[in-house]
């Protein structure tokens, strides 16, 4: 075994990627993952919250994959692979499930946010905390790169893996979240969190007319020095250092400031919409294919441990 820690992220396939993904995720995880024996892993089944259609769950799995390997990550250098391609995922939740509580999944922040915007209170959504547990639990994992709103996912997958280690004896490492100090909450262009949910995204791979419509519909306010919500997702592109200036000389001109932010997403965003109109259906599934194998060797040998501390082995 690798003597470096383990870190493991993943990302949903549920729609079309946007610069929340990508600074709250896919930047974080590119800037560590040489470091770690790292895991990324397309989660598909979390998607199913959600996506009904079979097509769409497909092109959105692709999508994840090729936005990784087109912002930079190596696969030689990673595990990259399918949550459905390894089923262990699910047999470890249900025996998870089998140790909390309903008051205690019903507290968590995702369902109640979820339901709330309207989408089905479905048993998947209100376990989802335990599949994500066992993402994480399965590979030793002891670095996991979130989002801040995340946090309490991580919390959750320790308070799971402790209580499984207080009854059959330790079997889990705890993981430890690590949340970017530059990133915690990536906003929208309504000043919430960005969303695919909200509908207040700006696309990771849409075109120059596609960005420039939703830079353009970003809430702005009179009542302070500088458009707040504009700037927030402008230091995101250019060190703060470097936009002071900008924003002083454009007090109160919305619109060249904007103009501004398309400019700099452009610069940041082109090269890799280019590496991704490069890569190849082929190339995908050759990546899944080698990073699923590595994958359910390591998930199968921890739920052969996992059966014989439970008594099904």
């Amino acid at each position: 075994m690798s003597e470096r820690k383990r870190l493991f992220t993943g990302l949903q396939p549920s729609g079309a990627l946007h610069i929340g993904n990508y600074f709250g995720t896919v930047k974080p995880f590119l800037l560590m993952y040489e470091s770690y024996e790292s895991f990324l892993c397309a989660v598909d089944y979390h998607a199913l919250t959600t996506i009904k259609d079979p097509k769409e769950l497909e092109k959105n799995t692709f999508n994840i994959v090729a936005a990784y390997l087109a912002s930079g990550v190596d696969p030689e250098k990673a595990v990259i692979f399918k949550q459905s391609d390894v089923s262990e995922h699910t047999e470890l939740a249900w025996i998870l499930e089998c140790q909390v509580t309903v008051p205690f999944l019903m507290q968590a922040h995702s369902y109640k946010d979820k339901t709330a915007q309207g989408i089905e209170p479905s048993a998947g959504l209100f376990n989802y905390p335990m599949l994500m547990a066992s993402d994480i639990l399965l590979y030793d994992a002891e670095v996991v790169p979130v989002g801040e709103d995340q946090r309490q996912h991580i919390e959750y997958t320790r308070e799971a893996a402790g209580k499984f280690n207080n009854l059959y004896g330790e079997t889990f490492k705890l993981p430890k979240e690590h949340i970017s100090k530059d990133v915690g909450v990536v906003p929208g262009t309504d000043g919430r969190k960005m969303s695919k949910s909200y509908k207040n995204t700006i696309p990771l791979f849409g075109s120059k007319d596609e960005i420039a419509s939703a830079v353009m519909s970003i809430v702005t306010d009179s009542t302070g020095e500088r458009p707040e919500n504009v700037f927030a997702i402008h230091k995101l592109f250019k060190p703060e250092s470097e936009l002071t200036a900008l924003y002083k000389e454009n007090k109160n001109k919305y619109k060249e400031l904007k103009e501004a932010l398309i400019e700099d997403i452009e610069t940041v965003l082109t090269p890799m919409r280019e590496r991704r109109d490069s890569i190849t259906e082929t190339e995908v599934k050759s990546v899944l294919e080698t990073g699923g194998k590595v994958a359910k060797e390591i998930a199968s040998k921890k739920m052969a441990e996992v059966r014989e501390k439970i008594g099904a082995n």
